[in-house]
């Protein structure tokens, strides 16, 4: 009889252990519901909260950045992406977009994990402006962009040299007085266009191929905007370049002029249209996308550090 109670016992001490443990799993599912529902609430309460809040890790600053071997790895990665996009540029124009669209996406898959593929000013100043890039790495990003179309510059010209007659670079034209403000909100709208773009594949980041494909296809869209533009209603034939740093190092100092005026002048006018301008669209654009996704509900473009999601 005694061993009998006692099994008892047992089997009704381990139906209440098992009650026990259901009980605290459903109180544990029923806390995670009440903590994500004062946060949803205040996400569409207030979409805009933490839209400027840092995104970056906040240990990067100029003391930190150069202890890890993974800086310089994305410097390699920015000055090869940016000497290969370059290269594209300075021997097709931007009149070829479907070749450049896949030029853009095999470079981007190459070197995503290495620097996240900027290779461009306009994205690296939209990633800073919004808080998804420190400062330091930023500039870093700059240097190793104009570091890596100068040398894509210096690479075309030495097989240039080898040719008796070789043919000519594609050529912007001078930035004249009567289409001055026609090449730049060009440039300024293209920019814009393809810092939207970046900024949105962004939200795919986790698919290097999604995420490149995305950016590929912008920068296609963008290529067919501008030259249908300039071309058709605007009766412009320049190779548009939307990329600060190529322009630096390919179009922006002038053969020369008659005076210091004049070529003061000149170099004033293609730093306006071809790196202000286009970097004002990129931070833009950035901010467009942001904007857009914030409306949305999309909230996880602002990573672990968004202090909504806190």
């Amino acid at each position: 009889m005694a061993t009998t109670k006692s099994k008892k016992t047992t089997k009704s001490s381990k139906s209440k252990s098992a009650a026990s443990k259901t009980t605290t799993k459903k109180v544990v599912e029923v806390k995670k519901v009440v903590e994500t529902k004062p946060v949803d609430a205040e996400l569409e309460a207030h979409p805009m909260k933490g839209f400027f809040a840092r995104k970056f890790d906040a240990n990067e600053n100029i003391l930190t950045i150069f202890k890890s071997p993974r800086i310089y790895g994305a410097i390699l990665g920015e000055v090869i992406g940016t000497m290969f996009l370059t290269l594209i540029l300075l021997t097709l124009g931007v009149y070829q977009p479907l070749y450049i669209m896949f030029g853009v996406i095999a470079i981007s898959m190459a070197v995503f994990a290495l620097s996240g593929a900027n290779l461009n000013p306009i994205v690296t100043v939209g990633m800073m402006a919004t808080r998804r890039m420190s400062a330091i790495r930023g500039v870093v990003y700059l240097l190793s962009q104009v570091l890596g179309a100068w040398l894509a510059f210096l690479l075309a010209n030495a097989f240039r040299s080898t040719v008796e007659e070789p043919a000519d670079f594609p050529q912007m034209a001078e930035v004249a007085d009567g289409q001055f403000w026609l090449i730049t909100m060009i440039e300024f709208v293209g920019a814009i266009m393809i810092a939207f773009f970046f900024a949105r594949a962004l939200a795919y980041k986790r698919s290097t191929f999604t995420f490149s494909a995305i950016y590929g296809g912008g920068v296609c869209v963008t290529l067919l905007f501008i030259i249908v533009v300039s071309s058709t209603y605007l009766s412009l034939q320049n190779n548009f370049i939307l990329n600060p740093a190529a322009a630096l190092m390919y179009q922006i100092l002038p053969a020369g002029g008659e005076n210091f005026g004049e070529v003061f002048g000149a170099i004033c006018s293609a730093l306006l249209t071809y790196v202000i301008f286009p970097m004002i669209g990129g931070v833009l654009g950035f901010y467009l996308a942001d904007f857009a996704a914030r409306l949305s509900g999309e909230h996880h473009c602002c990573g672990s550090n968004c202090p909504v999601k806190k």
